[in-house]
């Protein structure tokens, strides 16, 4: 991986992905984003078009396609879990060559499964901190006035990996590697499961779940904290809470903005395999199976 312009292709443009096109593309690197052919139409014409307080409002020109044909440097995946199969057929093993696949997908399961298809040493699993939404085809709102990213892989070359960081810092989030694939993706999760799973159950956003459903809110954190500790993950419940009482009091999750636009939910991404893994390790989570099951109810 080249120390200056890189190569990079973003399958699914969306909120996530269209910001990081965005940033990469207006920093100088080649961007070829994978999507369906609308957005593929609108890209080739319009390019990403992003409003930003932290980063300012640009338009920067990418390249499109609705499949990968050549080799790149770094695939950075960023669709939703209830897509990804589907979606990955954009990326063919042998076009992706020894390129990197960074996912930026929720959830601690999906590693493995991408490992299986493109190989042990080139899945680099990536957490990103920001609020980032697509508003239309190419057109992209970064709300947060943060963008945080953490970059992780066992088995994967960390001089590959710091070039990808250098990159992504330079054309605006800030970002780190980390060493410990299992305590970055669990201190994700540990965070995510309980605002996720509670903001869509109760159709509200955090502030009122955490003074109105506080009470749920704690054992759900609990309950999450003692399956990270039982995976190899981070445990802190007192640390969780102080982040959620710090945001901004109308902040939504990700599957509860799906939920109202009636979208798939990922709900099995986050809560299936939080009760997985305490199954696996017998970890009792009645609150926790008692919302994944009023919710699987609910939208089913």
């Amino acid at each position: 991986m080249a120390n200056d312009a890189l190569t990079v292709a973003v399958l699914g443009p969306g909120g996530i992905g269209g910001l990081l096109a965005g940033l990469l593309a207006r920093a100088g690197h080649r961007v070829i984003c994978l999507a369906g052919e609308e957005t593929v139409q609108v890209l080739r014409e319009d390019g990403v078009r992003v409003r930003s307080g932290r980063f300012g409002d640009f338009t920067a020109r990418v390249e499109a396609d609705t499949v990968l044909r050549e080799p790149v440097d770094a695939c950075l995946v960023a669709v939703k879990h209830t897509a990804l199969e589907a979606a990955l057929d954009r990326v063919p093993p042998q076009a992706l060559g020894d390129g990197l696949l960074v996912p930026f997908l929720n959830g601690v399961e999906h590693p493995a499964a991408l490992r299986a298809r493109y190989g042990p040493g080139l899945v680099a699993p990536a957490v990103i901190r920001v609020e980032s939404t697509r508003l239309a085809p190419g057109v992209i709102e970064h709300g947060s006035p943060f963008a945080e990213i953490d970059l992780t892989g066992e088995g994967v070359d960390r001089e590959r990996l710091g070039a990808l960081a250098l990159a992504l810092e330079a054309a605006g989030p800030v970002t780190r590697v980390l060493d410990d694939e299992t305590a970055a993706l669990w201190a994700k999760m540990s965070f995510l499961a309980p605002f996720a799973l509670l903001t869509t159950l109760h159709a509200v956003p955090l502030g009122d779940v955490r003074t109105r459903h506080r009470d749920e809110l704690t054992a759900l954190v609990q309950e999450t904290a003692a399956v990270s500790r039982a995976c190899g993950g981070p445990t802190d419940p007192a640390q969780a809470m102080a982040r959620y009482d710090a945001f901004p009091p109308q902040t939504k999750s990700s599957m509860q903005r799906d939920a109202e636009a009636g979208r798939p939910l990922e709900l099995d991404a986050i809560g299936g395999a939080l009760l997985r893994a305490a199954d696996r390790h017998g970890v009792s989570v009645p609150v926790t199976a008692r919302v994944v099951r009023e919710l699987t109810r609910a939208h089913a």
